[in-house]
């Protein structure tokens, strides 16, 4: 059995030293703030910086990785001779999974002794980042690049997404709430409780009023719908938001006894689109 390596994308909102610990190469998608002619990558700011510009009325642009960039990352690997599972971005809201596809199909005619798997698994954030740390442990305990790209195409279509923000002025820029929503919400302290589809895009579920009445909502739809409530796993990705995580990470335990298998910081680019303060938690569901 050739050895190989896991490779993402930064959509996957795991910090990179982490991926640097699991020996995860990553490919980073990059935005812009209207005015700045920076090019930032996704990990270049700290959080606290991106979230803090976003609050003074910057607007950030993202942008996909394209396919050369994966191209030549890929080939450095490719030439080491080892075999690559690339584990992707929700093509539902970014084309980067397209690129790899991509470049993964030309690589293939020029390596063809090499094994190169690069899988769209409809996730983000902290969903995202769920499947490449199964995917990671089903690696280190000896399961192949076949078998763990199978074992990930298994799991992903469970892998369910449910988020809220604190503020709906983002998600108006975006086109997933109308301004009159946001007025009203603003005005009525309504909070939006979302997901991701079977086809990786967002859509607003619920509305409540109050944060911690939307975070608890969260929790509860896990209890009815998680596959294994008391044993999880549970990821959890927040945005320079850690009183929410502590609170939701306590309202977890007190009704289903489960603690998060994995906590991410919710990174620019996604962030770019939701806001700061974002609490999005993902888990294996009896529905998505």
């Amino acid at each position: 059995m050739n050895d190989y390596i896991i490779y993402t994308d930064s959509g996957c909102d795991i910090a990179k030293e982490q991926l640097d610990a699991w020996g995860v190469p990553c490919d980073s998608l990059t935005y812009t703030f209207a005015g700045d002619p920076k090019e930032y990558s996704n990990y270049e700011l700290p959080i606290e910086t991106f979230y803090g510009r976003m609050k003074n009325g910057e607007v950030a642009k993202t942008s996909a990785v394209n396919s050369e960039t994966f191209k030549q990352g890929f080939k450095k690997y490719l030439e080491q001779g080892l075999d690559i599972l690339y584990i992707g971005f929700d093509s539902g809201i970014s084309t980067t999974s397209n690129h790899a596809i991509l470049a993964a199909s030309e690589l293939r005619e020029q390596y063809p002794e090499r094994k190169l798997i690069a899988i769209d698994t409809l996730c983000a954030a902290a969903g995202q980042g769920l499947l490449v740390k199964i995917a990671v442990d089903n690696k280190a305990a000896g399961m192949g690049i076949e078998e763990n790209a199978k074992e990930i195409e298994r799991i992903m279509p469970t892998i369910s997404h449910w988020f809220t923000v604190d503020d709906l002025i983002y998600l108006c820029r975006g086109g997933r709430v109308s301004k009159a929503s946001q007025i009203v919400g603003d005005l009525l302290d309504i909070k939006p409780v979302l997901h991701v589809d079977d086809e990786g895009k967002l859509v607003a579920m619920s509305k409540v009023r109050g944060r911690k009445k939307a975070l608890k909502a969260i929790v509860d739809k896990y209890a009815q719908i998680a596959l294994d409530p008391a044993n999880g796993p549970l990821a959890i990705g927040h945005g320079d938001c850690e009183e929410d995580l502590a609170f939701i990470v306590s309202e977890f335990e007190k009704k289903c006894g489960v603690k998060p298998t994995l906590v991410t910081n919710v990174y620019a680019v996604i962030g770019a689109h939701t806001g700061p303060s974002i609490i999005v938690c993902c888990f294996p569901a009896k529905e998505r």
